[in-house]
């Protein structure tokens, strides 16, 4: 059984993403298992995890990302969600959902947004937990993110209200901040009560695997990692000779001829200025690793960067 490839985990409850990562190495019997984009502890949901040589492609994973959450009005905490210290409680029935969708559009598109003081986020070499959990008030510059979508799905009433939304966003976007945010705005006060990712990197929550999913499959020797090639179609591709794959292996720069196809060649999605990262596969449609276009003086030159 091949082991080199992805793994849709299904995060569960109470895990940190590394010791997910610990988890499957366990039972993979793997050295090498990375994740690509780390979950907080009480979030669920989509956790993407390379295998083998595959990870050394999670860098060139897509970075959109979609949650379906539950913030709760009349809260706030220290953590921006149910973990963490309540700083102030405060009934807010007359809060209306009509206000609330009057407000949620200031979260969509390009926005300003400061992260979480109890994130991960480094300041000085050191996390932004680990200053806030010794009392050390730190200020960090907003950052720049993008929400793609706010859809609500559901909105129940009372002392407390709780909106479920789902969310479409882009990398470095955190929803326990909207939730924040949206509350300030409101004059409510606002907290994220619970999180599940449902979208990662081009992976579903409808096709993830929970642990013990996971390990049915490997007692009956079912288990079968994800290829590059399924998550990595936002890439274009190309396909070597023969004897250009010979070159590829040896670390060789090679001129190509023309224009490789595009991202998912029948899309209308437009090729990228050089240098841009490629698929490369050999003619009998085997994934050799990723190399980037760029151009010389003369031609259009393939540079290998991941080989496999």
């Amino acid at each position: 059984m091949t082991t080199d490839g992805f793994l849709n985990l299904n995060k569960p409850a109470g895990m940190t993403s590394h010791d997910c990562v610990g988890r499957v190495r366990r039972l993979l019997k793997l050295k090498r298992v990375g994740h690509g984009g780390t979950l907080d502890p009480a979030v669920t949901g989509v956790l993407p995890i390379a295998l083998g040589k595959a990870t050394r492609l999670l860098q060139y994973l897509q970075h959109n990302k979609a949650y379906r959450g539950t913030i709760r009005f009349g809260l706030t905490t220290a953590t921006d969600d149910l973990e963490g210290e309540i700083l102030h409680s405060r009934p807010v029935p007359e809060l209306s959902l009509e206000k609330v969708q009057a407000a949620l559009p200031k979260f969509l598109g390009k926005i300003e947004q400061f992260p979480p003081s109890f994130s991960a986020v480094q300041v000085g070499g050191k996390r932004l937990y680990e200053l806030a959990r010794k009392g050390e008030i730190v200020e960090v510059a907003a950052r720049n993110v993008e929400v793609f979508r706010l859809e609500i799905l559901d909105w129940r009433p009372g002392d407390f209200p709780e909106l479920d939304l789902s969310i479409a966003c882009g990398a470095g976007t955190y929803i326990r901040a909207i939730a924040r945010d949206l509350g300030a705005l409101l004059n409510a006060g606002g907290t994220l009560a619970c999180l599940t990712r449902t979208e990662s990197s081009g992976f579903l929550i409808e096709e993830s695997l929970s642990f013990e999913e996971l390990e049915l499959q490997l007692q009956e020797n079912k288990f079968c990692p994800i290829l590059p090639s399924a998550v990595l179609g936002h890439l274009g591709a190309i396909v070597l000779s023969p004897e250009y794959t010979k070159r590829w292996f040896q670390g060789q720069r090679l001129p190509i001829p023309e224009t490789p196809i595009g991202p998912e060649e029948e899309s209308s999605n437009p090729i990228p200025e050089p240098p841009y990262p490629l698929q490369v596969y050999d003619r009998d449609g085997n994934f050799l690793g990723i190399g980037q276009v760029a151009n010389s003086e003369t031609s259009t030159i393939l540079s290998p960067q991941i080989v496999l």
